[in-house]
């Protein structure tokens, strides 16, 4: 008896390997992926301005990190003590303004240099709705985008006029990115992938127009650009796990298992078959680098330290690239 509906998901042509450069931006889905692919240590940078969750803001992000584009103090904004950037994430935020610039710049500057060598770009849209900036707000919508934000930073609501973007208006904007971009760095591939994660305090049905936008116009970019593929993410949860087991409690985020779901059909799908039987050997030693012993200093730990290093030095002999110092450096505590 078949209990979930089959998903024909296509083998990317030329799938990731472990040499491969990878920069993820996007919704916080975005990050589950960049979270296992870098725990795996595959060479990753993953939201160079913190979670973004709309085309516009992505779109924009991308621009200023192939220009390098350096933040002044005067793009800050304050709200309760803290100095925002409406192009990033809170995580960014700092009561001290020049603080805020320094860590923003620094990100923008590794960005800029990373995307340079990258090979592969994983890009996860949220949602169509953008919030662009009203005369009451105090940095009026003065830019081309007419003051369209990333992060509202919880400012009052007057602050915002909410819309939801035009699907032709989603595909000029990729568009027309994904064409600076490969100006830029000419070997870049992408993957698109729309969050399964519902904006519910949209409602259900703005949610699912909103949806339904991002995964048209993302299917019209593929159809158009070689190199650019379409990993089914959103599908997977909402027809093929289709049941509130795979939810948080919140009953809009993926769960572990449904999360853990999601990236095995990414591995099977995109990445080579040889980087998947490396990832299992790696996983092992990933598994034994966050063991915790009882006691330490007994012999049974110190044969485990000493077996689990030879067997991450053979790794790295064995394949150079990978970034396993932590590992050594963990193990060799004999």
């Amino acid at each position: 008896m078949q209990f979930q509906l089959p998903i024909d998901i296509k083998q990317l042509p030329e799938p990731i390997r472990y040499q491969d450069k990878i920069l993820l931006v996007g919704s916080c889905f975005t990050e589950h992926i960049g979270n296992a692919l870098e725990e795996l240590k595959f060479s990753v940078v993953q939201n160079p301005n913190g979670i973004l969750f709309g085309p516009d803001a992505v779109c924009k992000s991308f621009g200023s990190y192939v220009v390098n584009k350096k933040y002044k103090e005067d793009d800050l904004f304050q709200l309760n003590e803290v100095w925002h950037s409406w192009d990033h994430h809170s995580r960014f935020s700092n009561i001290s303004r020049a603080e805020a610039v320094r860590i923003i710049n620094e990100s923008q500057e590794n960005a800029h240099k990373f995307l340079k060598k990258t090979d592969w770009l994983i890009i996860t849209l949220g949602s169509s709705f953008v919030y662009r900036l009203t005369d009451l707000s105090p940095q009026p919508p003065i830019r081309e985008e007419r003051g369209s934000v990333a992060n509202c930073h919880r400012a009052p609501a007057n602050w915002f006029k909410k819309e939801m973007l035009e699907i032709d208006d989603i595909k000029s904007m990729l568009e027309e990115c994904l064409r600076k971009l490969k100006q830029f760095n000419p070997k870049l591939k992408f993957i698109f992938t729309v969050s399964p994660v519902r904006h519910i305090r949209d409602g259900v049905i703005e949610n699912n127009r909103s949806k339904a936008r991002l995964i048209e116009a993302v299917h019209f970019i593929c159809s158009k650009f070689d190199s650019v593929y379409y990993f089914p993410a959103y599908e997977i949860v909402i027809d093929v796990l289709r049941d509130y087991r795979f939810y948080d409690i919140d009953l809009v985020h993926p769960n572990y298992p449904a999360t853990e779901f999601v990236l095995e059909k990414f591995a099977e799908s995109c990445v080579a078959e040889k980087t998947r039987e490396l990832m299992k050997e790696i996983k092992q030693i990933v598994r034994a680098r966050k063991h915790r012993p009882f006691q330490p200093d007994t012999k049974a730990h110190q044969q485990f330290l000493s077996a689990n290093f030879l067997k991450t030095k053979e790794l790295k002999e064995k394949y150079p690239f990978l970034d396993l110092a932590e590992e050594l450096k963990y193990f060799s505590q004999t």
